[in-house]
């Protein structure tokens, strides 16, 4: 299945009239001008940060006037005022007072305290939290975060993020806040000093920036919260990895903190905590939590290989054929028995980039990009559809002068194979299915609602690429529709294979291949639906296998 990038739903202001107010903030015990300090109007969405002298500007002129200002920043009490009294004075200095520190002293007894890692760890580069000032300098100021559970008291010792890719003309300015909760939201600021960070390409590892906060004596109970926020624009872009399933916050400025159930940033952190802390429920949502990141592993490198493969845009083989209302790209490789490949939904022919090399060995391979997807175009706004795909696939037979094919269909490629056996039998000779369904329920229900949500979003953003990407969305949702008597006709012999892990429920996959009247089944221990990427080698040996014998 294809991952999907995060997308973020924008606020907006309200009300108000022109009104430019600047000034600075200081402390007031030492007189000293404040950085980055945080000012806006409470329960709205608009605000300023101030700069590393203090300094601020901030335009009221859509602010609500009823409502109140707020300044803020690690360390120091919060400063409030109506907005009509703050718009009194303009290049006004603003004092803000210490809190006072209650600094107790921690022992750490080495048999007591163990070792742990929580939240999000994926690399990927294809689920993505994007900052980009030049495109979104409205948004810019919002702030992400990662809930958190500690069932004993435990330590932070370091925060992990990892940025998929950084490109800047000067040094990133973000600031990290971790937050009590209330009502299964962020609420207070627990830190008592300001954390920020002023990131640069070189101290970040391997993806990964490590910030160090085991000096800062940070102790967390119960559920929190780590967010970021980017404080400076800059030229340039930066993205961080988002992991699917996983529930992130976002808001902007003082605005409500909102869900963002399609995706969440990937914070991670390394804690001490009591090795006798779980209870039932945290080992509850580490189970669950478990299942979802084996369900969807991160494939960054698989996705990199084949980006930088030559299949999918090898000019020296592929080729187009053109119907009346789609055309179809296509690459042949090898000689002998024709075998087609089928990719998954949103692919192409590139993610075959661990077959077609062994595979055209032994067999004519005829991969195919399916309508919309990859470089093939579909020329209409008509609902996709499995029996569409069939169709497109027998044209394109037709035109090679192909009468009996073998297919090899992984995700919704094996959908599309199941179609094809049903209304033309007489053309398929064996089919191979690797992680497909008869029916939308066969598909792990967690998925089944990220699908429905990202693709509503989708059909929001309302453009040519968000809209075919909502209509793929939606094919999974409605499609297939094959019932346990329509898979008894298939007479062809059929190799049904999944995942262990696979986001394809094991016992719809073990439906398939009992209905399935000549069936072999294989599943593959230690694999996700990702099967063609992560036991390449296997899964090539078996389908030579299947197919000559």
């Amino acid at each position: 299945m294809k991952n999907f990038i995060a997308l973020f739903l924008l606020l907006s202001g309200i009300y108000g009239y022109a009104q430019v107010i600047s000034g600075t903030v200081f402390s007031s015990e030492e007189n000293k001008p404040i950085p980055y300090v945080k000012i806006g109007v409470e329960k709205e969405t608009s605000g300023t940060i101030s700069d590393e002298n203090g300094q601020f500007s901030i335009d009221l002129s859509q602010a609500d006037k009823t409502h109140k200002i707020r300044i803020e920043v690690a360390g120091f009490e919060n400063y409030t005022t109506s907005v009509l009294d703050f718009i009194k004075n303009n290049d006004q200095k603003i004092f803000l007072k210490e809190k006072v520190k209650n600094i107790q002293e921690v022992k750490l007894t080495p048999k007591k305290f163990v070792d742990k890692n929580w939240g999000v760890n994926t690399k990927t580069k294809h689920v993505l939290y994007s900052v980009n000032p030049e495109l979104h300098r409205e948004d810019f100021l919002g702030e992400t975060a990662l809930e958190f559970n500690a069932s004993r008291r435990s330590k932070i010792k370091n925060i992990n993020l990892n940025v998929a890719s950084y490109q800047s003309d000067r040094p990133v300015v973000m600031r990290y806040v971790i937050y009590s909760e209330k009502n299964g939201f962020p609420d207070q600021n627990i830190l008592d000093e300001e954390i920020t960070v002023k990131l640069t390409e070189d101290m970040m590892k391997s993806g990964t920036f490590v910030l160090d906060v085991n000096d800062r004596n940070i102790w967390v109970q119960g559920k929190f919260f780590i967010g970021i926020q980017f404080l400076k624009e800059f030229e340039g872009k930066v993205t961080i990895s988002a992991a699917l399933f996983r529930t992130g916050f976002i808001r902007k400025f003082y605005g409500n903190w909102e869900k963002m159930t399609l995706a969440a940033p990937a914070i991670n952190i390394d804690v001490k905590v009591d090795k006798n802390g779980k209870n039932i429920k945290d080992e509850m949502e580490e189970d669950q939590h478990e299942k979802l990141s084996m369900l969807t592993p991160d494939i960054a490198q698989y996705n990199e290989e084949s980006e930088n493969s030559v299949y999918g845009k090898n000019d020296s083989t592929g080729k187009v054929l053109k119907l009346k209302d789609a055309e179809l790209y296509y690459e042949v490789y090898g000689e002998g028995q024709p075998l087609v490949l089928l990719h998954g939904n949103g692919g192409s022919i590139k993610e075959f980039y661990k077959q077609i090399p062994e595979l055209s060995k032994h067999f004519k391979i005829i991969a195919l990009d399916t309508r919309a997807q990859g470089k093939s175009k579909d020329l209409t706004q008509d609902n996709l559809t499995y029996t569409i795909f069939a169709d497109d696939l027998k044209s394109l037979m037709d035109h090679l002068g192909l009468h009996k094919v073998n297919i090899m269909g992984w995700s919704d490629g094996g959908n599309t194979g199941l179609e094809f056996s049903l209304k033309y039998p007489e053309n398929l000779n064996k089919l191979i299915i690797i992680g497909a369904n008869a029916f939308p329920e066969g598909v792990e229900k967690s998925l089944l609602n990220n699908f429905k949500l990202k693709a509503q979003v989708l059909k929001l953003e309302n453009t040519p690429d968000k809209i075919k990407e909502a209509r793929l969305l939606t094919l999974m949702l409605h499609e297939p529709d094959i019932n346990k008597k329509a898979l008894n006709k298939i007479t062809s012999p059929v190799f049904v294979i999944a995942g262990e892990n696979d986001v394809i429920k094991k016992e719809h996959t073990e439906m398939l291949a009992k209905e399935l009247r000549n069936s072999k089944l294989k599943i593959y221990t230690n694999a996700s639906h990702y099967v063609p990427f992560e036991v390449a080698d296997e899964l090539n040996r078996d389908v030579i296998d299947f197919l000559k014998n």
